[in-house]
């Protein structure tokens, strides 16, 4: 989907840490926040549903290197995709500007830790780079 007033990808927006337990420029714009927390809450409802990249993709219709491109912060998912998750997995996704503003409130977003830290302590987020394949590429 073609990015608004030439928004860069959200990935490249991260200032410290790895995507998407990273902090973003303080000149981020909100849909760039809105990325960091969609892939975020994405990761964690495949997690929470035990479901693979490509189980999602089958699921909900939905090209599995679309996701992984989500997850990556390499795009945005367009209304119909973003529709098409949420309605696989029975629970939104898109966190609206609403969640972006508490975000960057909370004292945590700033180290970057807002959501990822909840998942027993050790990221489940750690520098995780899915490949189109839907599989980590190997070191």
């Amino acid at each position: 989907m073609p990015r608004s007033n030439n928004d860069k990808p959200p990935v490249q927006y991260v200032t410290d840490g790895t995507w998407p337990c990273a902090r973003l420029a303080p000149h981020a714009p909100l849909s760039a926040h809105c990325g960091l927390l969609l892939a975020r809450r994405l990761e964690q409802s495949m997690h929470s549903a035990g479901l693979s990249l490509r189980a999602l993709a089958d699921l909900a219709g939905v090209a599995h290197s679309t996701i992984a491109r989500v997850l990556n912060g390499e795009v945005l998912p367009d209304t119909g995709t973003l529709v098409r998750l949420e309605d696989a997995l029975g629970h939104q996704l898109w966190p609206g500007p609403d969640a972006v503003r508490a975000a960057l409130a909370s004292p945590k977003q700033a180290t970057g830790q807002e959501q990822c830290g909840q998942q027993g302590g050790s990221s489940a987020h750690s520098s995780r780079v899915i490949g189109p394949s839907g599989t980590q590429p190997s070191a």
